[in-house]
C-alpha cells in the first residue's frame, strides 16, 4: 500500500521534540550510547593488560552506565521518528526491528551494570562473562546500526526529500573579482 502521504516519514513528528526537517536528533544523540559502549569494551579488555585494573574496571562499569542513559533519551527521540513512518511499511517494519534490537542492547547493558555494580563494585579485572556480554551487546548494536543507516540511506527516513538535496549540489554563482584559488 502507497503511502497517501509521500515524504511523510522525511518530517518530523515533532521538531522541537525530534528536530526540525533535514535534521534529525537521533543521529546525533546515538553517538553517545555507541561511544560510551565501545570505550567501555576498550577498558574491559584493557582491564587484563594494566598493573591496576581496578580503575579502568570502574571506568567501564561508569561508561556502561552513561551508555544506558544515552540510549534512553535516544530511543525517546527514535520513537518520535518511528511515528513519522507510515506502518504497514518496510521502513517501518525495519524501524521496529531497529528499535526491538537496540532496547534488548539496552536492557543487557543495564543488566551488565548492575552486575559489575553488585557488592563493592570492580576489585580487579573484568570478569570473563562481563567482557562477553559487553562484546555480544556491542556485535548487536553493531547489526541495529546497519539497520538504522538503511533507514535514513536507504529509504531516506528523515532525510530532506531530492528537491531540497539538490540546493547543495548547484552550482555557486561566479564573481569576476573572486579567484578560485
Amino acid at each position: 500500500m502507497a503511502d497517501p502521504l509521500p515524504g511523510r516519514a522525511k518530517r518530523p513528528v515533532s521538531a522541537a521534540l525530534a528536530g526540525p526537517y533535514g535534521h534529525p536528533f537521533h543521529p546525533i544523540l546515538v553517538t553517545v550510547p555507541i561511544g560510551a559502549w565501545v570505550g567501555s569494551l576498550v577498558f574491559d579488555v584493557a582491564s587484563h593488560l594494566v598493573h591496576d585494573p581496578a580503575v579502568l574496571a570502574r571506568g567501564a562499569m561508569w561508561l556502561i552506565a552513561l551508555g544506558v542513559i544515552g540510549a534512553l533519551v535516544a530511543a525517546l527521540v527514535g520513537f518520535l521518528d518511528l511515528f513519522a513512518i507510515p506502518p504497514g511499511t518496510r521502513a517501518f517494519r525495519v524501524g521496529l526491528l531497529h528499535m526491538t534490537l537496540n532496547l534488548l542492547v539496552t536492557a543487557a547493558y543495564a543488566g551488565n551494570f548492575l552486575w559489575r555494580h553488585a557488592g563493592h563494585g570492580p576489585a580487579g579485572s573484568v570478569g570473563a562473562g562481563m567482557v562477553t556480554l559487553n562484546a555480544v551487546s556491542l556485535a548487536v548494536l553493531g547489526v541495529s546500526g546497519y539497520l538504522g543507516g538503511k533507514l535514513a540511506y536507504r529509504y531516506g527516513v528523515r532525510v530532506a526529500d531530492e528537491t531540497t538535496q539538490a540546493e547543495g549540489f548547484a552550482p555557486l554563482l561566479h564573481h569576476p573579482d573572486r579567484s578560485a584559488g
